[in-house]
């Protein structure tokens, strides 16, 4: 019998399946719920059907099952974050934080706690120890479901005690593996959103979590001339078109959002094309540090396919990447992730577009 592996489940069909796998693979499975929000949605992986899938889940497999409390720190490093992003004119990933500061290091610390050596998830990521003595996130071997982006901000330690059992099979074939060990879950539709916002009102949930009534203000040009009137800086996002409530008889997008002001640039299309940009917080992966006019792949949001750049340092805190061809509506509080080839070299949150 190999070590002790805590398996994250969500009750999904996706963290079934690796929880299925890692017993075969002859590891001692532990199944974890951690119910981080006070939710009762049914459609919800952190609602009671996620909760009572995951545990017939564990039934059919016959390994521990549990339920864990982790609502304090998910506030704290997830919803707060979230709220806070959002009200400095930034847009958050959740999920990002989520993984290293609730799945990982909270999870992964009650885990050894009880004598685990493992945590395991369903993400459509691999891990590997490099030629170089670091662990890093790899690309899972469907690029359709790939989930590396949202894992760049683990740390070496967390990765030397992490499985991705999934990362090797794409989709079919897990839900294929569901279906043959029956499974209940096998053809559950996978979850699609933020967690806590399940309506997709992100600005109604930062007003209610924070209790804070944020103002009407400008609609503006960079150069500062009035346009018409916004709703709240929380209500936008760079690159976004629709919803802005007014017309202008062309198309026109968010091109930046200034909390200091209260005010929301919009642009033309053309305008939110840029050939740099500074990312600032880097959490190095595959490598400790970047070299000089090192060339990578970087991604700057999960959708994004990643285009070829060079990255110098501004200063100690931050680092300028420079694209060999202009990428489209550069997002502050998004991630940029890099890549060499299938490996995850690092990656950091976005300052902002153009000159650091």
């Amino acid at each position: 019998m190999k070590e002790t592996v805590v398996v994250g489940m969500s009750g999904g069909v996706d963290s079934s399946v690796a929880a299925y796998l890692l017993k075969e693979q002859g590891y001692q499975v532990i199944g974890v719920t951690m119910q981080l929000f006070d939710n009762t949605e049914d459609d919800s992986c952190c609602g009671i059907t996620g909760i009572e899938d995951a545990r017939r889940v564990a039934a059919v497999l016959d390994i521990p099952y549990y339920v864990l409390n982790f609502k304090k720190v998910f506030r704290h490093s997830v919803m707060d974050y979230f709220a806070g992003e959002y009200g400095m004119g930034r847009t958050p990933n959740p999920c990002i934080v989520c993984n290293r500061y609730v799945k990982w290091e909270a999870l992964l610390k009650k885990g050894r706690e009880i004598g685990a050596e493992y945590l395991a998830t369903g993400h459509y990521a691999r891990v590997g120890k490099l030629s170089n003595g670091r662990y890093a996130v790899m690309n899972s071997v469907t690029a359709m479901k790939d989930q590396t982006y949202a894992l760049y901000n683990l740390t070496q330690k967390q990765l030397a005690h992490t499985l991705m059992p999934v990362g090797e099979y794409d989709k079919e074939r897990i839900r294929e593996i569901a279906r043959r060990q029956g499974l209940p879950v096998a053809v559950k539709p996978d979850s699609q959103d933020i967690c806590f916002v399940p309506d997709h009102d992100y600005a109604g949930f930062v007003c209610r979590h924070t209790k804070t009534v944020y103002e009407p203000g400008n609609f503006v040009t960079r150069d500062g001339t009035v346009l018409g009137q916004h709703k709240g800086i929380i209500h936008y996002t760079v690159g976004q078109r629709k919803g802005l409530g007014i017309s202008f008889g062309k198309p026109m997008y968010v091109g930046a959002v200034r909390p200091d002001s209260n005010e929301v640039v919009l642009v033309e299309e053309q305008k939110l094309w840029t050939n740099s940009l500074c990312a600032k917080q880097m959490n190095y992966m595959g490598v400790a540090s970047f070299a000089k006019g090192q060339q990578m792949l970087a991604k700057i949001r999960y959708s994004h396919k990643g285009e070829l750049c060079q990255v110098e340092y501004a200063d100690e805190h931050q680092v300028k990447i420079t694209f060999e061809k202009p990428v489209r509506a550069v997002t502050p509080g998004q991630a940029v992730v890099f890549y060499d080839g299938e490996v995850v070299l690092g990656g950091g949150v976005i300052a902002g577009g153009d000159s650091c």
